[in-house]
């Protein structure tokens, strides 16, 4: 029997889930688990990158104590984060994260060099401060890439970790505006425009490629080999390559975020679909992923944290439904960004300090749910699609509550039935590599091997 391994590493943990496929369908196990977070060191806001490795391979060794050695590994995490090394191939120090303050004002300064409507024309990806390019762009000033030698986004750098082998993966490598959406390689010319040098850059792979075995040293550390694939590295290309859609359909992968978008065949480079907050991140076999992302159950993650977790989220859901208030916020307002408290930016974006914790989850609520209506309504606008269903996945499926409101706001059919889809569509790549299959028909493992049911309201 094969085991397959996928490392999945959001914003506030990491797992380690092994498959298999038994009798055509997928069993999935979870074997590690590890927390993650941005740190505050000397002001600014980063990853401990150390520590990834760390748990990296820690996770590896629990599966060859439990007897399954995985065959095939991948990793996937979130993206326009990156790693910079030396000559000496040693990181330069801090590994920044995207939240982190160094990019205010610098998109205006790109601004002077490229527009953004002739940014979005060349890559497709929505100009957000925290985009790869932005945060290139401004290590660039302060010096920072002066000593760099080699570029590698977050997923790249910890499996060059596992095998000794350097790549950029390309799902991850498009969600920083650094990819041509039109040729699905590294735009060189805006490069140079940006005085970035274009030998940091390695040549893109495509998901559900070989990157290499475990290095010597990694081998002796876990006790045994396996091979590293090229997952869609992204969390969200792996989610999506995951969901059983159609054109028909639209998914929501949620999350920290809650990522939102139908898989195109083409992108999207009107500069209105821009305005609209969409972009065009690269997906599995080419395909384009037009998303918007809307900031999600990190809204519901640091209310918790400002309660002191005093109430689980099953009971802040149930306040919310008992609740009949109908206030809504801008769940992307940069309010909400990298607030001190979160319960304190919604009560002060909505005007009442003394709002009562019930009708503040209310508002949440109904905010989330009203901002995938306008989305759907968008996808279907630039896509000419008509769109009947709605696929969540991800742990955000787990909500009842805003699974009713999203199908009663939206009118649209949802389903759900992949709560780890992150982890499958890692898993998927690997298969896909493995059995030499394509995505369509990786796609029919899920269908036979999951739950996936409708949302009755």
């Amino acid at each position: 029997m094969k085991y397959y391994l996928a490392i999945d590493i959001g914003a506030s943990s990491g797992r380690h889930i092994l498959g298999y496929v038994e009798n055509g369908k997928l069993k999935l196990k979870e074997v590690y688990r590890f927390e993650n977070g941005i740190e505050n060191k000397d002001g600014n806001l980063t990853w401990n990158i150390d520590a990834l490795k760390e748990n990296v391979i820690a996770g590896i060794k629990e599966c060859g104590k439990l007897g399954k050695k995985p065959d095939f590994v991948a990793i996937d995490t979130w993206g326009v984060d990156y790693v910079l090394l030396d000559g000496d191939k040693k990181v330069i120090e801090p590994t920044f994260a995207y939240r982190d303050s160094r990019t205010d004002g610098i998109p205006e300064k790109v601004d002077e060099i490229i527009s953004r409507k002739d940014l979005f024309s060349r890559t497709g990806i929505q100009s957000i401060n925290f985009n790869t390019v932005y945060q290139l762009y401004a290590d660039k000033l302060s010096g920072k890439l002066k000593n760099a030698k080699h570029f590698m986004m977050i997923p790249d750098y910890l499996s060059y970790c596992l095998t000794g082998v350097m790549a950029n993966e390309y799902t991850n490598a498009t969600t920083g505006s650094l990819v041509n959406a039109k040729t699905n390689d590294w735009d060189y010319e805006l490069m140079d425009m940006l005085g970035l040098n274009r030998q940091l850059f390695l040549p893109l792979s495509k998901p559900a490629t070989l990157l290499g075995d475990f290095s010597s040293e990694i081998e002796k550390l876990v006790g045994f080999n396996a091979k590293v694939i090229h997952a869609p590295s992204h969390d969200t290309a792996s989610a999506v390559a995951a969901c059983p859609i159609d054109d028909k359909s639209v998914y929501i992968s949620s999350g920290t975020w809650s990522l939102i978008g139908a898989e195109n065949e083409t992108p999207t480079l009107d500069f209105e679909a821009s305005k609209s907050g969409f972009t065009n991140e690269g997906g599995v076999e080419y395909r384009y992923r037009f998303l918007e992302n809307i900031m999600g159950m990190w809204l519901f993650q640091n209310i918790r944290k400002n309660l002191d977790k005093k109430y689980t989220y099953d009971e802040m859901m149930e306040m919310a439904m008992q609740s009949d208030y109908d206030k809504l916020i801008n769940p992307n307002d940069s309010s909400f960004t990298a607030p001190e408290s979160m319960v304190e930016a919604i009560k002060e974006y909505l005007g009442d300090k003394n709002l009562p914790i019930g009708d503040l989850l209310k508002s949440v609520y109904l905010s989330l749910a009203n901002s995938y209506n306008t989305a759907v309504k968008t996808i279907e606008k630039f896509s000419n699609k008509t769109i009947e269903n709605i696929f969540i996945v991800g742990g955000g499926s787990k909500d009842k509550y805003l699974n009713e409101l999203t199908s009663k706001i939206t009118g649209k059919k949802v389903t759900i039935g992949l709560s780890e889809a992150t982890a499958t569509g890692n898993i998927l790549s690997q298969i896909m590599y493995s059995e030499n299959i394509d995505l369509q028909n990786a796609r029919k493992i899920v269908k036979n091997s999951f739950d996936i049911k409708e949302i009755k309201v």
